[in-house]
């Protein structure tokens, strides 16, 4: 069976609710070079770094943090807990934040 439509829609309401923004921190020096985070994210937030971390792995890195969905697979993936992603605690006008 194909389909051919889309299966999502815009929502109703997006003038309305803003989405919140995410704050990812990775602590590069406990990275262990597994991957799983930049793999398995469903947004494509993360990437390789350029920079070797004290193991001589290259960490991940945040490519676009603006595309984060606060879902937090990444931190929960993460065997070595390298990875937190928290909401950004914004005061006004943190919407036209780009």
């Amino acid at each position: 069976m194909v389909l051919s439509k889309k299966l999502w829609r815009t929502p109703l309401d997006t003038e309305k609710i803003s989405l919140p923004k995410a704050e990812i921190t990775i602590q590069p020096d406990l990275c262990k070079g597994c991957d799983f985070c930049i793999e398995f994210c469903p947004r494509k937030v993360l990437e390789k770094s350029d920079q070797l971390n004290k193991r001589g792995i290259y960490p991940p890195k945040v490519a676009d943090e603006s595309k984060c969905t606060i879902c937090g697979f990444c931190a929960a993936i993460c065997p070595d807990f390298a990875i937190s992603v928290t909401e950004k605690k914004c005061k006004e006008g943190c919407e036209d934040e780009k």
